[in-house]
């Protein structure tokens, strides 16, 4: 985000927190906030979307100590104020810091008002990009708008909700002839209906009926971005046990990740009394054994 922004945006109101408000209370709000106006619970609303992208900026600059501080140095010093570029002036924003220090711009940016003198290193531009679960596992490229540039940024396979990504020189320019900062992007990855993730694999669950458990069965398995996958359930399978897809999670060099699809035994809601008879039938002809003997056992165990 640019300094001017800064300047321009009050994210305390946009969260609507006090300028003391504790690290902890503005994760609470900032949660609360994004769930309410989660793209995807507003499909097509545009101003439902702006809102849940102020809220991700506002939240990405005040949940950073370091810049927290500078942007509530940068908010005292302009007062809220929108700084114009005036007749024969070289530009704005940058050029009330260097009439408040004296003509010198502070060295490496706002981190501590010092160094003066000597070309000085623009400032890096703050933004937040949000990608589907899919893209997070594959990986894509973005195109992001930098005042009148577009600027393409490789978003590599695996990336994690909330990392940051830097495309060099693409931030404000110096004030003096110092070279360009960076562009910062904030990561948010969707939610997935179906998959989560799990370091380098992707976890599926996958329902089973109590015959195909006990008999064994053959199932289609869903895959990310791809036609389902036939599975073989074994005979006896127990409620929770992971069944692997190779390959099908995360693609680094050298390094892959699985589809781990957990079985998850759907016991039917409603019986007719056949089915109920035959139920009672079977238990009475299982093996006489406690399945919680061993549970209780280790249970009493100090």
């Amino acid at each position: 985000m640019a300094s001017q922004d800064w300047v321009e945006k009050d994210f305390y109101k946009i969260l609507g927190v006090a300028k003391d408000v504790s690290e902890a209370e503005l994760k609470k709000v900032y949660r609360k906030l994004a769930k309410e106006n989660h793209p995807d619970l507003h499909p097509n609303d545009a101003k439902a979307e702006a809102r849940f992208k102020d809220i991700s900026e506002a939240y990405d600059v005040l949940s950073d100590k370091e810049q927290r501080r500078e942007y509530d140095a940068i908010r005292a010093m302009g007062g809220g104020a929108r700084f114009q570029q005036g007749p024969g002036s070289a530009g704005g924003f940058e050029d009330v810091f260097s009439n408040l220090f004296g003509g010198g711009f502070p060295q490496g940016g706002f981190g501590g008002f010092g160094g003066f003198g000597g070309p000085q290193r623009g400032q890096d531009l703050s933004t937040s990009s949000t990608i589907d679960f899919i893209d997070s596992i594959k990986g894509t490229t973005l195109k992001i708008r930098v005042g009148s540039e577009t600027v393409s940024l490789k978003v590599p396979a695996g990336i994690q909700d909330g990392q940051k990504l830097k495309v060099a020189g693409k931030g404000q320019a110096s004030p003096n002839g110092g070279p360009k900062g960076d562009l910062v992007v904030s990561i948010k990855v969707k939610t997935h209906p179906v998959f989560t993730r799990d370091g380098d694999n992707v976890r599926v669950t996958v329902p089973v009926t109590i015959a195909e458990a006990i008999l064994g069965a053959t199932i289609s398995v869903p895959l990310l971005g791809e036609a389902p996958v036939k599975l073989k359930v074994a005979p006896g399978t127990p409620n929770g046990r992971a069944l692997r897809v190779k390959g099908k999670g995360v693609q680094r060099p050298g390094k892959e990740g699985d589809l781990l699809a957990t079985v998850e035994i759907a016991v039917p809601s409603h019986v007719n009394d056949k089915a109920k008879a035959l139920i009672e039938q079977f238990d009475q002809e299982l093996p006489d054994e406690d399945p919680r003997a061993d549970l209780i056992q280790r249970a009493g165990q100090l």
